[in-house]
């Protein structure tokens, strides 16, 4: 299973991540503070990055160029609850992999993740 890392400036937003995607075997490491959540993917393995556009300090799309300039073949989905084209575009063009939005839908979560997992691993 994989090592996921989920920032999201509202707590519960990451607890019902984290809560989802443990049912699902995953180990999931949850932020609400972009820092840590950086400082964390420098020191640790993270296959898959759950981001959410807006936070407090950075935007998810920044903090995803800085994982991705620290790990390259990191995945990475990113949480939004204003979806325009031009927020999609940007994160794809930056290297997520898809995009949910919020308020979080369990079985999209899930199908998404499964998807952007088995296309990183090459099967």
């Amino acid at each position: 299973m994989a090592e996921i890392l989920a920032l999201d400036d509202v707590l519960d937003a990451t607890v019902l991540v984290g809560k989802i995607l443990r049912k699902k075997g995953h180990t999931v490491h949850t932020f609400t503070e972009e820092d840590e959540a950086i400082a964390f993917a420098r020191k640790n393995p993270v296959d898959l990055a759950i981001l959410d556009i807006k936070l407090k300090k950075m935007s998810g799309i920044e903090v995803l160029a800085v994982l991705k300039k620290e790990n390259p073949s990191v995945r990475a989905i990113m949480l939004t609850g204003y979806p325009t084209v031009e927020t999609a575009r940007e994160a794809i063009s930056l290297g997520a992999d898809e995009y949910c939005v919020k308020p979080i839908d369990r079985a999209e979560l899930e199908e998404k993740v499964e998807k952007v997992l088995t296309a990183g691993s090459g099967q």
